[in-house]
């Protein structure tokens, strides 16, 4: 059964990006199939990823326009082990366009739908903001994860992300769900960090995820070498928090496959 995880959060700089990369070469490295899609026109994933977005022949601008499909369009990343449909800046060209085609909403749903079966997990990753492109990424997904910081604003926004999935979910995806928060960069000396968190935990209990990502030096510094952190530096904090993330994500969608068949 194929699990499609939106990692979206509207406030920039929380981690998104970071996410989806790393939590793709987690759930990789447990031997899950995964596919990463790239829904930024910054195509931070896909350099994340190790492809440069440069050199792009076809990119998901194309397969949302129906000009490619999603075959056609894949990547890989091998030393991460996971495919990705990446992005560049082609892809703000899409959002004008995606806008004058009918069914727009559901563009990346319908490309995804060939594909799809051969995924154990498919993770897309958004653009900071509430566009189209983040509309068809949750159209398209099973449920949402939000990376978030633990800090006074990151609450504002998270109410706001909240009602744009229940209007997503009441009226085009009745199957979308919260899938977790994910306390992202999180410093526990730090007070406030900590009092949010408890906010958050006593508000949304187990919604919240128990992994917490620490701020880490290698897991900013990987980026920058186009790997995710466990290729960089596999026995950071940053790796195994992931790890630990990967693992978490497992047992719960096991839990949830063993109660549906009890039923």
């Amino acid at each position: 059964m194929t699990r499609t995880i939106t990692i979206a959060n509207q406030k920039g700089g929380v981690g998104k990006t970071t996410t989806t990369v790393n939590l793709a070469a987690a759930l990789a490295a447990t031997r899950r199939r995964v596919l990463l899609v790239d829904m930024d026109p910054q195509g931070n994933a896909t350099m994340g990823s190790g492809i440069d977005k440069n050199e792009l022949k076809l990119s998901v601008c194309e397969v949302l326009l129906g000009e490619a499909s999603a075959t056609q369009a894949l990547q890989f990343s091998s030393g991460a082990g996971y495919d990705v449909l990446p992005a560049n800046a082609d892809l703000t060209a899409a959002e004008v366009q995606l806008m004058n085609k009918i069914g727009r909403e559901r563009q990346l749903t319908l490309a995804l739908e060939t594909v799809r079966d051969n995924y154990e997990y498919i993770l897309i990753d958004c653009p900071p903001s509430l566009n189209m492109l983040t509309v068809n990424a949750l159209v398209a997904a099973d449920g949402v994860m939000i990376p978030m910081q633990c800090e006074y604003y990151a609450l504002e926004g998270l109410s706001s992300l909240l009602d744009t999935i229940e209007q997503i979910r009441i009226s085009v995806n009745p199957e979308i769900r919260l899938e977790g928060l994910l306390r992202t960069m999180y410093d526990g000396r730090n007070n406030l960090a900590a009092d949010v968190s408890e906010q958050l935990t006593h508000h949304f209990g187990d919604k919240v995820y128990r992994t917490v990502i620490p701020r880490n030096i290698r897991l900013a510094e990987a980026p920058s070498h186009g790997l995710p952190v466990m290729l960089y530096d596999k026995a950071c904090a940053g790796s195994l928090a992931y790890l630990a993330l990967a693992g978490e994500i497992i047992r719960k969608d096991h839990e949830s496959e063993l109660s549906q068949v009890a039923v």
